[in-house]
């Protein structure tokens, strides 16, 4: 593993760690000590990736799915922060507009994501912007979005909030059961369609 690779595994874990405890702070839910994430994150952020650079020795895959995957939740955090961030700011929970935070965030997370993966997991650094990628990429982001936004939307609006959680906080449920779907078919389509070598 890169000393690279050691910083920005950290980097991304501290990032989490300070959109996760803003996101506790904003759906008023208790964890104890949360006020440590921002420490705790890099570490088991560089952690796992050191463990699985000594498992993608052997499978190269493992490797580039774990810095994936490690993008992956910080585009949860930026995707989940600033959807709560217009939920904050609007006062809406659910509905129609609910539905189009939900789209906007999500953008703002594959923006981030596209960065991230083409120079950092995929390690496309010394190419340019290609238009042609670029291109793949919106395709890929654009079924992505839907697959994100239809099941947050179908679980926030057609299922409703369950378990006495409040709307606010089943809102996030929807984004977080959203994003895993999304992270499936983002890391194939990213993998062999529009970073491929």
């Amino acid at each position: 593993m890169r000393k690279i690779d050691v910083i920005l595994a950290a980097l991304i874990g501290f990032l989490n760690g300070i959109f996760f405890f803003s996101i506790l702070k904003e759906t008023e839910i208790k964890i104890p000590y949360s006020w440590t994430l921002p420490v705790i994150f890099p570490i088991f952020s560089t952690l796992g990736l050191f463990i699985a650079s000594h498992i993608g020795k052997k499978i190269l895959i493992i490797f580039q799915a774990a810095k994936f995957f490690l993008v992956g939740t910080l585009n949860t955090f930026v995707d989940l922060g600033v959807l709560n961030l217009l939920m904050w700011t609007f006062k809406i929970y659910r509905g129609a507009f609910y539905s189009v935070f939900a789209a906007i965030s999500f953008l703002a997370a594959t923006t981030n994501s596209y960065f991230w993966n083409k120079f950092w997991t995929f390690e496309k650094r010394k190419e340019s912007l290609k238009t042609k990628e670029f291109l793949k990429f919106l395709v890929i982001t654009t079924i992505g979005l839907g697959i994100n936004v239809g099941v947050a939307s179908f679980i926030v609006n057609v299922i409703g909030p369950k378990f006495g959680l409040t709307e606010k906080i089943w809102a996030n449920v929807g984004k977080i059961i959203a994003a895993f779907f999304a992270f499936i078919w983002n890391f194939l389509g990213s993998k062999f369609i529009v970073f491929q070598k």
